[in-house]
């Protein structure tokens, strides 16, 4: 018997989902909510979907077994949080909270709640991820000395129409949220790779110049200077990393990571991949073999589609996906941020039906930002460096030790 699961926020990044939650043979039903009856109204007739409702609140008491939260980003922590207390499992958009007590009381309510939680981190199922963790599963790194990765978006690439459309009149007063708040994308590849995490870190911050002077604010929520942050870390298996995150940037926009084992590296540019042996015997080009394409990007009449795919991440998948574990019925269905979509749906829905701990638990989202939030606060601070909390693993076995979709 399939799952019945509620979808809270029909923006434009929900329609990249609400087709694959449908077409699941594991979901026999999904509602949609929003607070917006036009745009819920809208997205319903859309997708032909019959049963909606008007919020949060109504959803949580609604039967349905999961909820999907595919809200505004200061949001997800607290909404998340409600709907685990109402016995709901929970798929989040990220970033998973934007504060430690956050983030704290989402783990919490995880764990008694004993409900599923899985953050959706596309970068986890990124073909560089998927590659340099079948590479260090196997050894081929020898140890991880260091490791870099960033996401470089600068706001010119859509991100004030996605204010805009959020926050309508009073968008100005929400721009600038801390890059480091926001760090998941570049963390998670390298946390899923190697399974080390944070535990110190030092974070710098570069001064927004731009002349719309939007960052400088008096009534700016986030109280925020930097356009720009940095961060170094040293890691739980002795490696070091440096994480970067801007958002005022001259470059077309990349997520990617660089890791140098002691034997072999795995390098990353703008316009190829490289896996690199240390006494020169190998230098093989990844490209073509971790390039995505194939299964069509999301939907042209999206907001997503105007919004990010000019960046080059909305393609389909690529030859390193295990596209033999999906439904087939997600054949020919939009995929997205490099091939990332159908896989996060199916593995949420699997977690949900099996009662098996999901790839992207609470704790491994709780590794993935925390990082960023102590950073922040030490570049508040010139720099100093500061320790990371961790909240530790799931019990029982980690779920890298599990199978699911792209381990």
């Amino acid at each position: 018997m399939g799952i019945r699961i509620g979808i809270c926020g029909v923006g434009a990044f929900a329609d990249c989902f609400i087709p694959l939650f449908q077409h699941h043979p594991d979901v026999e039903n999904v509602v949609l909510c929003d607070l917006d009856a036009g745009k819920l109204a809208a997205k319903c007739a859309k997708f032909g979907i019959a049963d909606r409702c008007p919020s949060l609140d109504d959803l949580c008491t609604m039967d349905v077994d999961a909820i999907a939260i595919i809200t505004q980003h200061h949001l997800h922590g607290p909404q998340a949080v409600q709907a685990l207390k109402a016995g709901k499992h929970v798929y989040s958009a990220v970033p998973s909270a934007i504060s430690l007590q956050e983030i704290r009381q989402l783990v919490q309510a995880v764990e008694a709640s004993g409900r599923i939680y899985m953050i959706g981190e596309t970068s986890y199922y990124y073909p560089c991820a998927i590659y340099c963790r079948t590479r260090f599963r196997s050894g081929d790194f020898g140890h991880v000395v260091y490791a870099e990765g960033e996401y470089y978006h600068d706001y010119v690439h859509g991100m004030y129409d996605v204010l805009k459309w959020r926050h309508g009149k009073d968008w100005e007063k929400y721009y600038g949220m801390p890059p480091l708040f926001y760090p998941t994308h570049s963390t998670s590849m390298i946390v899923s790779v190697t399974g080390a995490h944070a535990t110190h870190v030092s974070g710098m911050g570069f001064v927004d110049r731009h002349p719309d002077n939007l960052y400088a604010r008096a009534d700016n929520v986030w109280k925020n200077p930097f356009s720009n942050e940095t961060m170094l870390c040293r890691m739980s298996d002795g490696s070091m990393a440096r994480i970067s995150e801007f958002r005022r940037v001259g470059h077309p926009g990349t997520v990617g990571m660089r890791l140098y084992g002691t034997e072999a590296s795995y390098e990353e540019q703008v316009n190829g991949q490289m896996w690199v042996t240390k006494d020169r015997a190998t230098c093989l080009d990844l490209a073509e073999q971790l390039r995505c394409k194939d299964i069509p990007a999301v939907a042209e009449d999206s907001g997503m589609s105007k919004i990010t795919s000019a960046d080059g991440t909305h393609h389909g998948v690529s030859s390193v996906h295990p596209i033999q574990l999906l439904p087939r019925e997600f054949r020919g269905l939009p995929n997205g941020h490099n091939g990332s979509h159908q896989f996060l749906v199916h593995d949420f829905v699997s977690a949900c039906v099996t009662g098996r701990t999901p790839p992207n638990h609470v704790w491994a989202a709780a590794r993935y930002l925390v990082p960023g939030l102590i950073a922040h606060e030490s570049a508040l601070k010139g720099g100093v460096l500061m320790e990371v909390p961790d909240f530790g693993d799931p019990p029982g076995a980690a779920a890298s030790d599990k199978p699911d979709a792209a381990g």
